[in-house]
Parts: structure tokens; C-alpha cells; sequence
């Protein structure tokens, strides 16, 4: 069992809280009223903490090609996230939350794989 393992579950974490997030502040009912969630983002520090957490994230997903049993889920998680990337670009304001939420989903899933091996260690 790998180190690079471990921060599994707390980056699960960190796509649930993305998933809340999200539906928080592009949110189906403000997004039918018309508003613009860009305008009323979080404030600087939690923006800060945010980013920060998504390039640890990518540094992690990154270092999991080192691990040869975590090879497959480093690059779907990668694939993933590029694929999402893509379509985010391309879509407007309602389709946002529909394509995070899909993203989010998938990425916990893998995650999910990843936590696997952890808690037959823990067991």
C-alpha cells in the first residue's frame, strides 16, 4: 500500500463540498431567475483556498502516475477532468451545473475506487 493512496478520501471530500458548491451558486432556481452567479461569488479567501486545493488535487492526480496500481484511475480521473473541462467552455450558464454535477459524480466514483484497497487495509 502506497502513501500516495491515502489523501483518496479527503480529495472525495473535496468533490462533494465542489458538488454543493456548485448547485449553491449556479443553482437551477437562481439561474431561471436570471441572475448571474458570477456576481456573487465567494469571497477572496475561500476562492483562495478553493484553487488551492484543485491544484493539490492535479499534483496529486499527477504523482498517482507514479503508482502502478493507481495508473488507470490517475488517468481517468485526468481524462475526466480534461473532458469536463472541454465541455464546461462550451456550454452556457445552465448546462454548467448539469456537466459539474455529471463530473463530480464520476470523479467520486473513482475516488471511490481508489478508497477501496484503504479500507481493506484498515479492515
Amino acid at each position: 500500500m502506497t502513501f500516495l493512496l491515502w489523501p483518496a478520501p479527503l480529495f472525495m471530500a473535496l468533490e462533494v463540498a465542489q458538488l454543493v458548491l456548485a448547485e449553491r451558486h449556479l443553482g437551477v432556481r437562481r439561474i431561471a431567475r436570471g441572475g448571474d452567479p458570477r456576481a456573487l461569488g465567494p469571497s477572496e479567501a475561500v476562492s483562495l483556498a478553493w484553487v488551492a486545493g484543485w491544484i493539490v488535487y492535479g499534483a496529486w492526480i499527477l504523482a498517482l502516475f507514479l503508482v502502478p496500481q493507481a495508473r488507470p484511475h490517475a488517468a481517468m480521473l485526468a481524462a475526466v477532468t480534461g473532458a469536463g473541462y472541454a465541455v464546461r467552455r462550451s456550454t452556457g450558464l445552465g448546462g454548467i451545473l448539469v456537466v459539474l454535477t455529471f463530473e463530480g459524480a464520476v470523479r467520486i466514483g473513482i475516488l471511490g475506487l481508489l478508497c477501496a484497497p484503504l479500507a481493506r487495509a484498515l479492515a
